[in-house]
């Protein structure tokens, strides 16, 4: 389902939450002068932070899967209006770690959150505050404290839920932590996007543009090709195969001997590493029908970041137990 009615947004406050709109919470600060700086998405894995990174960009920028713990990587989009550049930073989820990937790729998310200027702390409608939100919640209010980082609470997902489960979920969210703001939004549907662009943008810094204006992310081709891969692959494969994926661009070069007046091709090699002979049997599939599919899906999103026609050679390899491993964890670049 879909709101109704756009859901106020809640204030964190001690006393639980109080009503006010998302205009309001960047109150004062909005002004007539330009602001520009970095914000960072944390929360569990799955909470949508990769989709309202997209919603909030306009573009796609980073790869969403119903699977967690897609994101490997900080990623960067950047949302560019009259009055302000929001450059969003989408995390990997935090997680207490059983590899030393998962080690690797916290580390990552709390280095990133020591360089931003503002942190969208997201937690879905659908699923109750649980001890994973209040473990993020932690190390927050240890930014918080250190840096005075604000921190603006995103329940996301607001789609999926009635009315008032939304508003329980509000009140919960608002008494986990001392908030700037506490905002619904839905990613997929559209919902209050523009409310969390306003709340996040009107706290950062006056500064010029960082960014050209048609810039939507500064990640290099061969990471979003990467990821582009990653995302087909991911589509419909079991629960355990996901965390063992690994994705390789090894070169992106122009096709040679292609006739005058011929539209220019790349030639695209990409490795997909998995942990065992089992998983790569899944990623092939019968008679390599799973990997020519993934192959047909990627390029689709291949072809429209790159602007030209495009060769996919997908090869599957095994790096056995690779996310243990630390000289295997630096090869594949974590």
């Amino acid at each position: 389902m879909t709101d109704p009615d756009p859901i106020p947004t809640a204030k964190g406050t001690s006393g639980g939450a109080t009503e006010g709109t998302a205009q309001e919470a960047a109150a004062g600060t909005a002004g007539a002068a330009y602001r520009a700086g970095f914000a960072c998405l944390v929360g569990r894995p799955n909470a949508g932070k990769s989709t309202l990174t997209n919603a909030l960009v306009g573009h796609k920028v980073a790869i969403t899967s119903a699977k967690p713990q897609t994101t490997r990587h900080a990623v960067r989009g950047i949302s560019t209006t009259a009055e302000s550049q929001l450059v969003l930073v989408d995390t990997p989820g935090l997680h207490r770690p059983r590899t030393l990937l998962g080690e690797r790729l916290n580390d990552l998310v709390r280095e990133t959150l020591l360089g931003v200027d503002v942190v969208g702390f997201c937690l879905p409608a659908d699923q109750r505050v649980g001890p994973g939100d209040q473990f993020i919640a932690a190390e927050l209010a240890e930014l918080q404290r250190a840096r005075r980082t604000p921190v603006v609470a995103i329940v996301t997902k607001t789609d999926l839920v009635p009315r008032d489960r939304l508003v329980a979920q509000l009140v919960a969210v608002d008494a986990l932590g001392d908030w700037t703001a506490v905002v619904p939004c839905s990613a997929t549907g559209g919902s209050q996007v523009d409310d969390v662009r306003a709340v996040l943008a009107g706290l950062l810094p006056l500064s010029p543009p960082l960014y050209p204006e048609q810039t939507h992310t500064d990640e290099p081709d061969e990471v979003m090709v990467a990821e582009l891969v990653r995302e087909a692959a991911l589509d419909g494969v079991r629960d355990e195969l996901p965390h063992s994926l690994a994705v390789v661009v090894e070169e992106i070069v122009p096709r040679e001997g292609r006739r005058e007046g011929a539209a220019p091709m790349l030639d695209v090699r990409v490795s997909i590493y998995v942990e065992r002979d089992s998983q790569k049997a899944i990623v092939i599939g019968k008679g390599g029908a799973r990997l020519r599919a993934v192959g047909a899906t990627a390029r689709t999103g291949i072809e429209a970041l790159l602007g030209v026609k495009v060769f996919l050679d997908l090869h599957v390899k095994v790096a056995k137990d690779w996310q243990r491993d630390p000289k295997a964890l630096t090869r594949l670049g974590f």
